[in-house]
């Protein structure tokens, strides 16, 4: 293992920059390095991360082995020796018999230790080639399951004969149990309810985390391991949340995160105190539910089909309605005895998501795919937000909870409850408002302010309060479930009133619901139905973990953040936002538990950044950091990149926010996409910098006609503003272009309009007569008058170091534009055989500065023309070449 590995199990025979990738890789983990891994899409970059890793995990645990063998034989050994008695005598103050007892004791430990270790990996072994060979085990279990599912229903039958209650039984789930700040013994699992599953849970062995931004990169990856050489022989879980995972449809049909995750927990405690009162009379009530697909032994039998054979999500839903168990459960036992765990970002980097997952990432290897924007993504995971409306509601809810149930709480209860209602009225109050009154009449003066949290704390006059208890509290008493259930049991939430106590009931909510209808009244109505009804749920629901999070965020340090305060107008649309600065704080737990970190992606450049802000700020020193590059598999004559000075009529290609809305400027911008398409066959995709300049240069085309003469070319389609109608568009797209490329005679294929940053921008293939060219018009610098932006450019020039006599603050701003490009771009070009054009229509890009910040791969091959004309001629030249080349394929005989 030390001078790494020369071949590796790959599913065909892999490309040199393949091989260069997974020898890089290798070494990486193997000398507990963190990697910045950049290989660009197209290249078999999944496959490579995956046979590179898991060759070095399959070695480690070997070389392991082959260790812990020599201990224990040199152990044994070191035992059975006599040691003969010592002629002179010691001249330590103990006698040799003592030494010598020490030391034989030392070596017994270290021999049972290893000798343990040992049984355990042969069990774990034993009892996955069991599961893989498919024996008996699994249709036991089988019949077992199906033996507690009539044993359910009967219990189902008895709780339907029970009577109904009578007073305030039924509400006693929604009391919070009485709370012992700080007692940190009685956490208990949050994946293990019950003591029945105690044996299901296992010590970690060593794995690698694996994880992406989407859950369908995901699927991608896990379905590349199916393809791999390792298939067969890795234990693999997907983690995923209880909205993707959930087979409940009782619980599915609640739809929101937050209301799937409240109702599983409610469930969850209600099988935790059905196990404590058996043996004991149990009180008066209605039948707690309880769900019916959380059951030891089918977790237990779904566990071993995880780990017995790598399935994606869709994969293990279909498993876990075959089996009768929860994937959601069962995903997350499965993790301590799993080699490969994939998960979404969210998930592994942050800290209190991680430890309720089960995640141990001690001397364990973290992969952080698609992590060209992993600072940001850490920066969001960590930021908070709340408006007025949400606080009003928050505060109006919790006073009703704590006035319903004031003689059924305990002291302490009520006194967090009174502090968090406390710090809800001064957040309300920098807002310009006052809780109790409706907060969309309530008017305020416009205008934003930015704050560090200290002076934020002085400010809201809630600095006399510990902000470190409160979310512990918030932790233990679960008070955001308990109140959501209270909100959805009396608030309109579909929940009938009329019971044998609805007098009661509707007393004791009456302010609560006649404060949500005001709300509700108050809203702009759509004429869609559902709409109206997705308003009126979010109306319904408790915004307190949203509350509790904004409260976490303050806990941060008070270099590490600041909170904006925005007032809009009215207290409602008015908001309190925290805004991570320093995510390096929060990463640096990662970097510093784990044995090794890969960060990948398609197009990391520019990494100076990256490595300044994410990396040394965490206290990463340059040693451990080591850095791979490659380029494309595509020959050199397969890509045309081309810098636009100018356009047609010799007018400078200017794309600053001064001169980019003249029509002179939008009307060049439609003679170069009408001579472009003139030349490009099949799809040319053309990015705006935002929504609004592509309304507008549209809406400039549209009245002057030039719309109509590129309409004559190529159909032209738009990107949708709505996430749910890309999937349609992009269809449509592409039957367009294969109608024209059957029927040469007509439009010459598809013109899409789209905009960096937006939904095709990342994660979109337009792949072969998809992309045959990308148009970047512009440059899509982020908003420099951003509040938000300039608090983190100041912070940058305060902490990090000033390099080439650029400040760190106007690098950001480069580098997030240049990141944008590149992903834009990189669109096009997916496999070896395609080919495609880049045009990049701004005289800036020419800067040698900026075109030192393209992917090395397409750098290389960059031209820059002051004029139109040549670089006209050079893309028409690009296309009858590719033309000649595929009528030369067609006429060759078989």
């Amino acid at each position: 293992m030390e001078n790494g590995r020369d071949t590796f199990p790959f599913p065909y025979q892999p490309y040199n920059i393949q091989e260069q990738f997974m020898q890089a890789l290798y070494s990486a983990l193997d000398q507990g390095k963190v990697g910045i891994f950049e290989s660009p899409t197209g290249t078999g970059k999944s496959l490579s991360l995956i046979c590179g890793a898991l060759s070095w995990l399959s070695d480690f645990e070997e070389k392991r082995k082959q260790e812990s063998a020599a201990l224990l034989h040199e152990g044994e050994a070191a035992l059975s020796t006599v040691t003969a008695p010592s002629s002179t005598s010691s001249s330590s103050a103990e006698p040799d018999w003592i030494t010598d007892f020490v030391k034989k004791k030392a070596d017994r430990d270290l021999v049972s230790k290893l000798k343990d270790e040992e049984l355990k990996r042969k069990k774990r072994e034993e009892r996955l080639e069991m599961i893989r060979n498919n024996v008996q085990l699994k249709y036991a279990m089988k019949r077992k399951s199906c033996e507690d599912e009539e044993a359910i229903k009967l219990l189902q039958l008895s709780k339907e004969e029970q009577t109904e209650p009578q007073g305030d039984q039924e509400d006693e789930e929604l009391i919070i149990a009485e709370y012992e700040s700080d007692d940190e013994s009685k956490t208990k699992s949050r994946f293990s309810a019950t003591e029945e599953d105690d044996d299901l849970v296992e010590e970690h062995v060593t794995k690698i985390y694996y994880c992406s931004r989407t859950h369908s990169q995901l699927a991608q990856f896990v379905h590349e391991v199916q393809k791999s050489p390792f298939s067969k022989d890795i234990s693999l879980v997907t983690l995923g949340s209880r909205q993707n995972l959930c087979i409940n449809d009782e619980v599915r049909r609640l739809g929101s995160s937050q209301r799937i995750n409240d109702r599983c927990l409610e469930m969850q405690k209600n099988k935790h105190d059905k196990h404590q009162e058996e043996g004991v009379k149990r009180k008066r009530g209605p039948a707690k539910s309880v769900c019916p697909y959380n059951k030891a032994t089918a977790l237990q039998q779904m566990r071993d089909d995880v780990l017995g054979k790598v399935h994606d999500i869709e994969q293990m839903l279909k498993l876990g309605r075959e089996t009768h168990s929860c994937p959601y459960y069962a995903t997350r036992l499965s993790v301590p005895p799993a080699q490969l765990v994939v998960l979404p970002y969210q998930i592994l980097l942050h800290e209190a998501t991680r430890k309720a997952a089960g995640i141990q990432l001690k001397d364990q290897v973290v992969i952080i795919d698609e992590a060209h924007n992993l600072s940001d993504t850490l920066s969001c995971i960590h930021s908070a937000e709340l408006t007025g409306a949400q606080l009003c509601r928050a505060h109006s809810q919790l006073t009703q909870y704590s006035d319903c149930y004031k003689s059924r709480l305990k002291a302490k209860n009520l006194m967090y409850i009174k502090q968090i209602l406390f710090v809800v009225e001064g957040l309300v109050r920098v807002l310009g408002g006052k809780v109790g009154q409706n907060p969309q009449t309530q008017t305020t003066q416009t205008g934003t302010e930015m704050l560090t949290i200290n002076n934020f704390l002085f400010k809201a006059q809630i600095d006399n309060i510990n902000l470190f208890k409160l979310p512990r509290y918030f932790e233990k008493s679960l008070i955001s479930r308990k109140l959501g259930g209270f909100v959805e049991k009396y608030a309109g939430s579909g929940v009938s009133l009329h019971t044998q106590n609805s007098i009661k009931e509707n007393r004791r909510t009456e302010g609560l619901n006649r404060y949500l209808q005001t709300l509700q009244s108050n809203q702009s109505t759509t004429p869609a139905d559902q709409q109206g009804s997705e308003a009126e749920k979010v109306l319904s629901a408790s915004p307190m973990m949203q509350v509790e999070g904004f409260f976490m965020a303050l806990t941060n340090s008070n270099t590490d953040g600041r909170v904006v305060v925005q007032r809009q107008g009215t207290v409602s649309e008015s908001s309190v936002k925290f805004l991570m600065l320093n995510p390096a704080v929060h990463f640096a737990q990662v970097l510093e538990q784990c044995r090794a970190v890969i960060i990948a992606g398609g197009t990391m450049q520019p990494v100076s950044d990256f490595k300044q802000e994410l990396l040394f700020s965490a206290g990463v020193g340059e040693e451990r950091i080591t850095e791979f590059s490659c380029g494309h598999v595509i020959p050199p004559e397969n890509i045309l990149p081309l810098v636009l000075c100018s356009g047609p009529s010799g007018q400078e290609l200017d794309f600053t926010f001064q001169s980019r809305d003249t029509p002179r400027m939008m009307d060049e911008t439609g003679r170069i996409l009408s001579n472009i398409c003139n030349v490009v066959p099949g799809g040319v995709v053309c990015f705006f910098p935002s929504y609004e300049y592509s309304r507008r240069i549209v809406s400039h085309w549209e009245a002057s006609g030039a719309l109509s003469r590129l309409a004559n070319k190529k159909k032209i389609f738009q990107e949708p503003k709505k996430a749910n109608q890309v999937e349609q568009v992009l269809s449509e797209f592409s039957r367009c272009i294969q109608r024209c490329a059957a029927d040469p005679g007509g439009l010459t294929g598809a013109l899409l309009f789209s905009v960096v940053g937006g939904k095709m921008s990342e994660g979109i293939n337009f792949s072969d007569d998809l992309g045959r060219c990308v148009v970047m018009v512009g440059m899509p610098y982020p908003n420099i008058k951003s509040p938000e932006l300039q608090e983190k450019m100041s912070y940058l020039d305060k902490h990090l170091p000033h390099n080439g006599g650029k400040s760190p603050g106007q690098a950001l701003i480069e580098n997030q534009c240049m990141k944008a490009v590149n992903q834009s771009i990189g669109r096009a070009i997916r496999h070896r055989g395609d080919y495609s054009s880049i045009v990049l229509c701004d005289r800036r890009y020419a800067r040698p500065v900026t075109l030192s910040k393209l992917p090395e791969w397409i750098k290389e091959r960059t031209s820059t023309h002051t004029t139109f004309g040549p670089a006209f001629a050079a893309l028409r030249k690009f296309f009858l070449e590719k033309k000649q080349k595929q009528v030369e394929c067609h006429l060759q005989p078989a």
